[in-house]
Formats: structure tokens, C-alpha cells, sequence
């Protein structure tokens, strides 16, 4: 395979395509400025797409070298975060959200990776399918496109996520669980309201719902194999209205996240169990309210297996990674055909999704570089 250089000239059209994504950022399904600004960017490269209202793009590239049915997909999120940046840029977001997850670094990247590869189409056979998708901080945008065939016919995917407290450029990914489960669960509690002065003619919702709170972290010490990391976090707890009322209501909002299959089946049952029981001990009653949003990412063997390969081959740094409860809704891709979910250093000192953070743009390089890479190694094995 001939080597595959990214010119300064490209480099720079990679950056100034992102400070204009990170000057301009949407939240959510409806990302219209962000789709028009990314449909402009393919159309000056002549590089074919489907476009689905303001909500994301299948683009493809065929490769002419020979006939060939195989596909591979490379996928970058769109959105944005509603946080008000504090970072101080030239390009900074005025409008109250933030690109603080450094999605407009996975679609400048993309754009980038879809103009070399266009450039080389006369020299793979196969075909590259790109995904630019919102929604994936709500977890709607994977499914939307998963729904609108982004995954038929798929060999093999990639995703890239920027890892800001990683050295500039390297490259880091796991073989299996990577990142966790998100579910969403809501407990109402119901019992009888009154004055504070007589408890005894009451069914206080506020006892029994903190009772609730701290019962369902005996599911994680004690329901749950403890080598299985599980997290249930209670977030958002709402009850009485006066300082000398008896509630008799109260409402409890949170998540859970895990990696292992067979807790993520069993949560809701276990979580509504543990809710109701505890409830009736305080003569109150529970109902559960539980979403399903995203399932545990899991990486494909053989796919970090050629991720690997790839930047050994091609000088790019690389390394394993550990686990995290982070989600993240490329799961449905992986659900569906081998996939990988690498992550890209960028060197910096803050987390993700803080208002301050700055990003290296230097690491798009080697992000290109292992977008091209492995599409080309995996139509060519």
C-alpha cells in the first residue's frame, strides 16, 4: 500500500472546517446549520450522500479498482452539549452550547478522511460508508441511522472519540467491553400526606422513597457478581412542597450503567422488586418507570485486531485502554456487525465535557490517518 500523506494544506482545510463547527454547535436531533455547513463541505468534493432532513448523513465511496460487494463504515457524532463555553477562543460558541465533547473534531476528521479516500477510489475495491449523526448525547441519532440502513451489508466499523487527557495523536482502544450501558429509570412513590405534627396518620413517600434510595445500592454490593463493575446513581430526588407537610408523594430519577450482559437484562426487574418491597414496608406503593438507552459497547476481537495492525504499520502511536462507565451509542453499530471504538489522545488536562476544555487539533492527523487505513485494510483483507 502506497503511503498516504496529510498535506499541511489539507491539514489546515481540516481545521478551519472544524472551528466552524465548534463556533456554530446544535443539541439534539435537529442539527440544521451543522448539516448544511457538512452537506457544503462533501458537495465541494463531489463525494455522494443521503441526506435525512437536519438529523444526519449516509455518504459512500466506492472504490473502482475492481467489483466488490464489501463495506466499511467509519462514523462521526455531530452534536453538541448545552454548556456555555468558557474557553476563551477566537472561535468560541456565543449561542449557550458547547462542542465540550469534541464532536466537531470527529466530523472535520471524517470530512477529511472522506476527501482522501475519495481522492484514492482508483486504487481499493469495496465500499466506505460514512456516518455523520446527531444525537448520540441523547442516544437517538445511532438508532435514527441504524433505522435508515446505515449498517446493511457491513463488514466491519470504526468510531473515534477524543480522549483529551491522552498524549496528542495516540491512539487507544479495548477488546470487548469498552464503554457502559446507559438506562434511565424513574420511581414514583406514593403514600398518604399530612400534618408534620401526626406522622401516625400518615404514609410519609419522603421516608419511604429514601429508604428506596438506599436499598437499591444493595443491588450492586449484594445481587450483582462484585468482579462486574455496575453503577446505579439516583440523581434527581423531589419531595413535599412545606417544611411541616407530611409528602405524599415523592419522585426519584436516575441511571444505571454496567458492561456484563446479564445484569443489564436483569436491572429493571431487580430495581422494580427492591422499590415496591420497600415501599409496602412504609405502607406506601412504588411504580418504575425504566428506559432503555444504550446498551454496553462492545468491541469486536478481529476489529481491534486490525486497529492495531494499522497503526503499527503506519507509525501511529497505540495503546490498550481500560474500561469506563461512559456511554456511548455507537453500541447499536457494534450490535450489529464487528466493530471498534478507538480514542484519540488530545492532550490536555481537563475531562470531557468541561466548559473550559480545549482540545489539540494536531491529533486530527493521526485520526485521519487511522480512518483511511483501516477502511483501506479492512476492503483489502
Amino acid at each position: 500500500m502506497n503511503k498516504i500523506m496529510i498535506s499541511q494544506q489539507e491539514f489546515e482545510q481540516v481545521v478551519e472546517i472544524r472551528r466552524h463547527l465548534h463556533s456554530i454547535p446544535q443539541t439534539g436531533m435537529e442539527l440544521s446549520k451543522t448539516c448544511d455547513y457538512v452537506c457544503e463541505q462533501l458537495d465541494k468534493s463531489g463525494i455522494p450522500y443521503q441526506r435525512f432532513a437536519d438529523s444526519g448523513m449516509i455518504a459512500e465511496i466506492k472504490g473502482t479498482l475492481k467489483e466488490s460487494d464489501a463495506v466499511v463504515m467509519l462514523r462521526a457524532d455531530m452534536d453538541a452539549l448545552p454548556i456555555e463555553e468558557k474557553t476563551g477562543l477566537p472561535y468560541a460558541s456565543q449561542n449557550g452550547n458547547m462542542h465540550a465533547c469534541g464532536h466537531d473534531l470527529h466530523t472535520a476528521m471524517l470530512i477529511g478522511t472522506a476527501r482522501k479516500l475519495f481522492d484514492i477510489k482508483d486504487t481499493f475495491a469495496g465500499t466506505v460508508r460514512l456516518l455523520f449523526q446527531a444525537g448520540e448525547e441523547t442516544g437517538q441519532g445511532a438508532k435514527f441511522l441504524f433505522e435508515k440502513g446505515a449498517m446493511q451489508g457491513v463488514k466491519m466499523g470504526m468510531g473515534i472519540h477524543m480522549d483529551p487527557l491522552r498524549p496528542v495523536g495516540q491512539i487507544s482502544a479495548i477488546v470487548g467491553p469498552d464503554w457502559a450501558s446507559c438506562d434511565r429509570f424513574r420511581i414514583g412513590v406514593k403514600g398518604k400526606g399530612g400534618h408534620g405534627a401526626m406522622p401516625h396518620e400518615c404514609k410519609d413517600a419522603t421516608l419511604a422513597a429514601a429508604a428506596i434510595l438506599m436499598n437499591i445500592q444493595s443491588i450492586v454490593s449484594r445481587n450483582c457478581d462484585p468482579k462486574k463493575p455496575l453503577v446505579i446513581t439516583v440523581g434527581s430526588f423531589h419531595s413535599g412542597n412545606a417544611y411541616n407537610i407530611i409528602s405524599g408523594e415523592a419522585f426519584l430519577e436516575g441511571t444505571c450503567r454496567c458492561f456484563d450482559e446479564d445484569i443489564y437484562e436483569k436491572l429493571p426487574e431487580m430495581i422494580e422488586t427492591t422499590a415496591v418491597n420497600t415501599a409496602k414496608a412504609y405502607g406506601c406503593t412504588a411504580e418504575l418507570k425504566y428506559d432503555r438507552l444504550i446498551s454496553p459497547l462492545i468491541n469486536d476481537q478481529d476489529a481491534w485486531a486490525l486497529l492495531k495492525k494499522t497503526c503499527e504499520e503506519h507509525d501511529i502511536p497505540f495503546e490498550s485502554r481500560q474500561s469506563e462507565m461512559i456511554a456511548e451509542d455507537f453500541a447499536i453499530y457494534a450490535n450489529e456487525a464487528p466493530c471498534i471504538f478507538a480514542h484519540l489522545g488530545a492532550g490536555g488536562t481537563l475531562p470531557l465535557h468541561n466548559p473550559e476544555i480545549i482540545f489539540e487539533e494536531e491529533s486530527m492527523i493521526n485520526g485521519m490517518l487511522a480512518e483511511v487505513y483501516f477502511a483501506l485494510n479492512c476492503l483489502n483483507s
